[in-house]
């Protein structure tokens, strides 16, 4: 059991970083495609919350900065507003995606993410 929770964890995050790096060489389809199979494997059955836990600790890694709005804005909204920001992003690069607009998609669920971590 915690050889399959380190190797789902181990592919979630080697996802996430490869859409980072596809982001910033601006492979937005590449990007967008690579997060949303993180998602869906976040979202699955097979993922616990010790992966869910660790896998906040990895993206405040990868969305660190010394200036961060967001981080700002949740320390000032509680737990339901910011489940209602992040389903709400989430939404919105559903949308995007369909306008086959592949930069604003991944923009969307990269700014869900940072409600998401730590």
């Amino acid at each position: 059991m915690k050889d399959s929770n380190e190797l789902i964890l181990g592919n979630i995050i080697k996802l996430t970083r490869s859409s980072e790096k596809k982001f910033k060489l601006g492979n937005f389809k590449g990007a967008i495609d690579d997060k949303l199979q993180a998602n869906a494997i976040l979202k699955s059955k097979s993922c616990n919350e010790k992966i869910i836990e660790k896998y906040r600790e990895e993206l405040s890694c990868l969305y660190s900065s010394k200036f961060d709005l967001i981080l700002d804005h949740k320390l000032k909204v509680d737990e339901i507003r910011r489940n209602e920001i992040v389903e709400m992003l989430e939404q919105k690069s559903k949308e995007r995606l369909k306008n086959l607009d592949y930069k604003g998609a991944i923009k969307a669920l990269r700014r869900a993410e940072k409600y998401f971590s730590k």
